[in-house]
């Protein structure tokens, strides 16, 4: 195994960024023994202080485990790794937008949202939809695709509050910090289920009425407008992929 050596900056960090890359690009696979801390060091060129603190930070992340006698086993991160992993699933090692991965975050996103919409409903309570209506009208005052964009994000904000859902807020941070480094890229895609308030404005009035089964309906209808753009944009970058190839 062939390691690059790491500048003297944050070399905790980059022992284990790099570790963490070649893991998810499966360069290392499920069961392989990692080199000691010894020879980590000396390929990385860091310290065995900043191989240690990287190697601990694999194992809370669940992509290595130490086993009996101190060696470092590589897991079956696609089995034991969590939602924390999502942001840097979405870019593949060599630049480029991973979009088997990105497929799977736009169902997670299909799935999550009506779950969340109707927790919020089961629970119709008249500050969640005072808070809800006036997300909504911070939306539709945006004026550009930018501003559009971080209100529609606040929005579902605080519809996750109030599901009163722990699951659902983490699984929506883990969403949105996934969606931060392509978030440019997202806006024009979005920007139609951004513009789509009459959907919202419903759904806020299913929420205040503890109306489940229309919030989902509503959440549904809504998310779809993205989700179908989404799809449009990974068939293009499949299709521009192998034309390359």
């Amino acid at each position: 195994m062939s390691l690059t050596p790491l500048p003297r900056a944050s070399l905790s960090e980059g022992v284990f960024e790099q570790l963490r890359d070649r893991i998810l690009a499966d360069q290392m696979t499920h069961g392989e023994t990692l080199p000691s801390e010894r020879v980590l060091a000396e390929q990385l060129g860091v310290n065995r202080g900043a191989v240690r603190e990287g190697l601990k930070r694999l194992q809370q992340a669940q992509l290595v485990r130490v086993r009996h006698g101190g060696a470092t086993e590589v897991l079956d991160w696609r089995r034991s790794a969590g939602l924390e992993l999502l942001p840097h699933l979405l870019v593949r090692s060599d630049g480029q937008l991973h979009t088997a991965a990105a497929r799977g975050i736009v169902a997670l996103r299909q799935a999550l949202a009506p779950s969340v919409a109707a927790a919020a409903a089961r629970r119709a309570g008249g500050d969640t939809a005072d808070r809800l209506d006036e997300a909504l009208r911070a939306l539709q005052a945006a004026t550009d695709a930018a501003q559009r964009q971080e209100q529609a994000l606040r929005y579902w904000s605080v519809l996750v509050d109030g599901s009163n859902n722990l699951g659902f807020r983490l699984a929506f941070n883990a969403l949105e910090q996934t969606y931060r480094p392509i978030w440019a890229l997202l806006r024009p895609v979005l920007d139609a289920e951004f513009r789509d308030t009459a959907t919202l404005e419903a759904l806020n009035a299913a929420v205040r009425d503890g109306r489940s089964a229309d919030a989902q309906r509503l959440a549904c209808a809504h998310i779809e407008i993205g989700s179908k753009a989404m799809e449009a944009l990974l068939d293009a970058h499949d299709a521009a992929d192998q034309g390359a190839h």
